[in-house]
């Protein structure tokens, strides 16, 4: 039996990523949004079904208003909320995606209580905390798409700086979705070998900057939205990871109880995802200019969940 996976959203993450699930060939996709949009998830359906033939997928892409059709999904990934605008950040979004959040959890837990949940709603951390406190499901079950992303960006700014395959490059990013995020160039390699051996300080000081600055950067650069297919492709290398049990290391955000020295809150570390959600949360021996800057970007992130009304 095929695996299913539900896509709650059906904007352009959603969208972008029904579209690399159906195309990845890992089961049966349903993409779910508001009743207020009428035919328009529908009409996505069908446009990426008739693009079947061409790419030679066979998995099945439902478009609809109502959360039904998602019954027993594997799967959830939640994109649903409102998008970011030039001049706004994560953290303005914050009650408005709340209870987008809190509604749609809802819902998935009545059609879904066994599914996997991955946040991609920002302001991304504290939205994890409405889906896991709506939910009640085990914390190995809610998982928010953060570091992933942070970390493909970093991955492209460096093959872009060094003029080497993308595919060479690992890199690893902690703390928060935003600001106070922590790019670790120390855990940070090109073909297994230190970045720091090809990249002078000062220019990798930059590119940990923009790495920080990237949805910002895309943000202004689109005027109208915010990205979707790196999103999209992150949020899809997690669902590929889990329903695959590929036991694979990507950072994500995670629910800490101790780990790191953090305590309640999600943040984004390194953790093994495979068919039960997150596995293990991987310790990394940090220093102690890493240590402050993952627990100040934890504070942040505390602060933030803290203001939820």
């Amino acid at each position: 039996m095929r695996k299913k996976m539900t896509v709650v959203g059906a904007g352009n993450v959603g969208a972008s990523l029904a579209q690399r699930l159906a195309e990845m060939e890992l089961g049966d996709v349903v993409l779910v949004d508001i009743p207020q949009t009428e035919g328009m998830p529908a009409g996505k359906a069908l446009d990426l079904m008739e693009s079947s033939p061409i790419y030679g997928y066979d998995s099945k892409i439902v478009g609809t208003t109502s959360y039904e059709p998602s019954k027993n999904s594997d799967v959830v990934v939640i994109t649903a909320g409102v998008p970011r605008k030039p001049g706004m950040s994560r953290d303005d979004l914050l009650n408005i995606n709340a209870g987008i959040v809190q509604n749609v959890t809802q819902e998935i837990v009545k059609y879904s209580p066994n599914s996997i949940l991955i946040i991609v709603s920002n302001p991304l951390d504290a939205m994890c905390q409405v889906a896991l406190k709506t939910s009640k499901f085990p914390k190995n079950r809610v998982i928010g798409m953060a570091g992933a992303l942070d970390s493909a960006r970093m991955r492209f700014f460096i093959a872009e700086a060094l003029n080497v395959s993308a595919e060479n490059v690992h890199a690893m990013v902690l703390g928060g979705h935003g600001d106070t995020m922590v790019p670790m160039p120390r855990f940070s390699t090109v073909a297994g070998i230190p970045v720091s051996e090809f990249i002078p300080k000062e220019k990798l000081d930059a590119i940990i900057q923009r790495t920080r600055d990237g949805g910002a950067e895309i943000v202004k650069l689109l005027k109208t939205g915010s990205a979707y297919y790196a999103p999209s492709a992150s949020a899809a290398e997690m669902v590929e990871a889990i329903l695959k049990d590929k036991h694979k290391i990507i950072p994500c955000a995670a629910y800490l109880q101790g780990e790191y020295g953090i305590e309640g809150v999600f943040v984004g570390v390194p953790v093994k995802l495979g068919s039960g959600g997150i596995e293990e949360i991987i310790s990394l021996e940090l220093n102690h200019e890493e240590k402050a800057a993952l627990q100040k970007s934890a504070s942040a992130v505390k602060d933030l969940a803290s203001a939820l009304k």
